[in-house]
């Protein structure tokens, strides 16, 4: 059977997935890799372009919008006696050498970057990196640095992009298979209950199709920038469903030859 197909039968199909028992392990792994590889198309677009856009903008406005500064035995320097606050169709640049503004706040934008008081505050996609300024007690840094630092980030943006997506897949593949692994488990608790003659590669096998669902709802989600509240709960509590169905879907111990 084609791998979409399995993929679309697998979106309402508890028969369909028991019937993927019999099914060999490398076409599993095959369907798990490239599960992920979808489940993980919008993050790296909405993150690779927040991160190009995010880079050029600031390399804009550090020429154009903001104050001469330095950060110096950990803190930013300044003349400018207010927050500065600049947003550039969606996107945030905070300065603040007045340690008026929090991390906290700065977290609030969908996509930011902010010079604060004592750190440094990258926000893409709703997910925040800090970095303190106190990792570099006896380096003075100035806004000319800053500026060159961002042109050369900007020049190596065709290779960091794809290494992280690399990274971003390793690490999502790990966590995926990982997760397949012990839903399996409780594929044979459901088998015992339900009187089924399973072994751990037919739960295994079943397990990996029987993510399917909130795979793609949650892919879905993401795609439209919508935050799920629970997601690792609904993710869990979907995918042991499915899975119960479809061990039940599974002729009973007693009935086979």
């Amino acid at each position: 059977m084609n791998i979409f197909i399995q993929i679309w039968k697998s979106l309402y199909s508890p028969k369909d997935i028991s019937r993927f028992r019999f099914q060999g392990i490398g076409k599993t792994i095959g369907y798990v890799f490239l599960l992920t590889l979808l489940s993980l198309l919008p993050t790296f677009y909405y993150f690779s372009t927040s991160l190009m856009e995010g880079i050029r903008t600031t390399s804009a406005l550090l020429n154009n919008e903001l104050p001469p500064f330095s950060i110096e035995n950990g803190e930013l320097h300044s003349e400018a006696a207010t927050p500065i606050h600049v947003d550039q169709g969606g996107f945030t640049i905070i300065f603040d050498s007045t340690g008026t503004v929090t991390e906290e706040e700065v977290e609030r934008f969908p996509t930011a970057v902010a010079l604060l008081k004592h750190e440094a505050v990258l926000v893409a996609n709703h997910q925040a990196q800090r970095y303190s300024y106190a990792t570099f007690p006896d380096i003075k840094i100035t806004d000319q640095d800053v500026r060159a630092f961002v042109t050369d980030l900007e020049s190596l943006l065709p290779v960091l992009i794809p290494l992280f997506g690399l990274v971003l897949y390793v690490l999502a593949c790990a966590g995926k298979f990982l997760s397949v692994c012990v839903l399996a488990f409780f594929g044979l608790v459901f088998a015992g209950v339900l009187d089924k003659k399973l072994r751990y590669r037919h739960t295994w096998v079943m397990s990996a199709y029987a993510i399917t669902l909130s795979t793609v709802f949650f892919t879905l989600m993401e795609s439209m920038q919508t935050v799920v509240p629970y997601g690792v709960l609904i993710h869990w509590f979907v995918s042991l469903v499915v899975l119960f169905l479809a061990v039940k879907e599974v002729p009973s111990a007693k009935r086979e030859i």
